[in-house]
């Protein structure tokens, strides 16, 4: 018995929707943490923005493409649990993230889908519409890449791991590697084309995890005593909208900025 392409593209397909949808459950630690002390602390809503517009994307793509339905089932959970993501951040959110996150959303989430709706209905047609949008979809996943290539300068300037974990870097990479096989056996290069940066990406992050592991362990060992800093999230959303979570410390400009408050303060006491 042979197997044909599309039996691979299947399988490749199914073990990649298993992957993402593992993927798209990892912020429920900070969403839990959110709702426990009734605050977004630090965290940020753009990731989780920019990942229900690219499932929004994918899905859309999908839709038209008509042949891709492993697609349309990951997209549609993604779309629905970042929904939700996003909802809970408003609830607890301040006044200024939340008023922020209405405007991003209301440009990003309604405005930019909404003109690629209209683009791609109204002024391109036929075969040339689902290549118009694949493209477009390739362009807004290969720009979200940017985020996980700040935790690697991060790795590398603090050679420590500690916002790296090895578990999220593996995700990436075998995620990469299931939606490149489901793209090249359908023979769609857009979905296949992105994911050779995933899977590249990936493993430069558990390379250099192999590298700094041991400077990880020097650093907790000098960090023991010193209080946790707050954290944020940078989501990294691969090509098929799924997206991984990297905690990150506070930019290091705010951390000057504080401290310079801090001493002002002191100064005013003193006087």
């Amino acid at each position: 018995m042979l197997i044909t392409h599309h039996t691979l593209a299947f399988a490749f397909g199914m073990l990649g929707n298993v992957i993402s949808f593992l993927v798209f459950l990892a912020p429920v630690p900070t969403f839990y943490r959110i709702y426990k002390k009734k605050s977004t602390e630090s965290f940020q809503s753009l990731p989780y923005l920019v990942a229900l517009f690219s499932s929004m994307l994918w899905l859309y793509y999908a839709w038209l493409k008509k042949n891709a339905v492993l697609l349309i089932t990951i997209n549609s959970f993604g779309c629905v649990i970042e929904i939700i993501y996003i909802v809970l951040y408003i609830t607890y959110a301040t006044r200024d993230a939340r008023n922020l996150t209405i405007k991003l959303f209301s440009a990003m989430n309604m405005g930019s889908f909404a003109l690629i709706l209209i683009v791609t209905n109204f002024v391109v047609h036929g075969p040339l519409r689902v290549q118009v949008l694949g493209w477009i979809c390739v362009s807004i996943s290969v720009s979200v890449f940017a985020a996980p290539l700040s935790i690697v300068a991060q790795v590398v300037r603090t050679k420590s791991v500690e916002f790296m974990p090895f578990n999220l870097s593996f995700t990436l990479t075998l995620s990469a590697i299931m939606w490149f096989g489901y793209g090249l056996f359908l023979k769609d290069i857009c979905i296949a084309l992105p994911n050779v940066l995933g899977f590249v990406l990936g493993l430069l992050q558990m390379v250099l995890y192999g590298i700094y592991k041991k400077g990880n362990k020097k650093s907790n060992k000098m960090e023991k005593n010193i209080p946790q800093e707050p954290l944020k999230n940078i989501v990294v959303a691969s090509p098929m909208g799924t997206g991984e979570v990297f905690p990150v410390e506070e930019d290091e400009e705010e951390k000057k900025n504080q401290v310079e408050r801090e001493e002002k303060k002191k100064q005013e006491c003193e006087v």
